[in-house]
């Protein structure tokens, strides 16, 4: 089914799915409209695209009023998880089919009933890429036999820096010069002290055993030039152990290149796929 598409957000995700879509990656879709809060990154990535008839916005009131908008099928969040209480709403009662990347959001059991109702009334889809880790697929299938669901997750200092976390802690990212465990906590909990970074525990809790029964270890490590994240499943089914190491994306070191691969094969999948392998 070709797919028309608008992309929130012109960040490191945004972006580079913006140009898989313009170079053609993505089969069977075609780019309209593009919205950032930040007139820049608008501008810069417009600049970027072959295809000049795509449509930019820098006012949410005005991409949404927008025949280009009007016109689209499908909308994809690359911003924030502010972005999706935001918009998230307005966009699946616009009738629109929704990508969110920042899966952290749903960790609002009342936003994510709310999104789910009104999709169910306005028979849209919303869609979440499993990101940067692997083995949604396996953990949905053997979830009503799922005991405990554990991630780990290891990043430089320098990738972690910014997080509301370390606004309440006297730990500072620059003064970590060993590997050092700083956080253990729920997925709950966990995306909104790192919502930059672990938007992943809630994507596993989601698809397991939900947001409070999933444990999630936040490690800084300076020696490390991958992003880590290790998973461990256990239940009546036995155990599933899931190690990726991630090279972080060149223009972001807080976004695995993995996530934006993510992005790319979710919207080439809802598209393109004539034969669809996995649950």
């Amino acid at each position: 089914m070709f797919r028309k598409v608008g992309i929130i957000g012109c960040g490191t995700i945004g972006s580079e799915l913006a140009l898989a879509i313009d170079s053609g990656k993505v089969k069977k879709a075609s780019l309209l409209l593009l919205y950032d809060k930040v007139e820049n990154a608008v501008v810069k990535l417009k600049s970027k695209l072959e295809n000049s008839n795509t449509t930019t916005f820098s006012n949410f009131s005005q991409f949404i009023s927008s025949s280009a908008f009007a016109n689209t099928d499908i909308i994809v969040e690359a911003a924030s998880q502010d972005a999706v209480r935001k918009f998230a709403k307005t966009i699946i009662q616009s009738g629109k089919d929704l990508i969110i990347m920042s899966v952290g959001a749903l960790t609002d059991g009342d936003l994510l009933h709310e999104l789910s109702d009104i999709a169910s009334k306005k028979e849209v889809h919303i869609y979440v890429p499993s990101g940067a880790i692997a083995g949604i697929d396996a953990i949905r299938s053997i979830r009503h036999l799922l005991k405990s669901v554990t991630i780990s997750t290891t990043k430089t200092p320098k990738a972690l820096a910014g997080a509301p976390f370390f606004e309440k802690t006297r730990i500072k990212p620059e003064s970590i010069t060993k590997k050092r465990l700083i956080y253990e906590g729920t997925a709950r909990d966990a995306v909104k002290k790192f919502p930059s970074n672990v938007n992943v525990a809630a994507a596993l809790g989601l698809a397991g055993v939900g947001m409070d029964a999933t444990k999630v270890k936040i490690i800084a490590d300076p020696a490390i030039s991958v992003n880590q994240h290790e998973i461990t499943a256990k239940g009546k089914f036995g155990e599933i152990k899931i190690l990726l190491q991630n090279t972080p994306s060149p223009s972001n070191p807080k976004t695995s290149y993995l996530a934006v691969l993510s992005a790319v094969e979710c919207l080439r999948s809802i598209s393109d796929d004539n034969i669809r392998i996995g649950t």
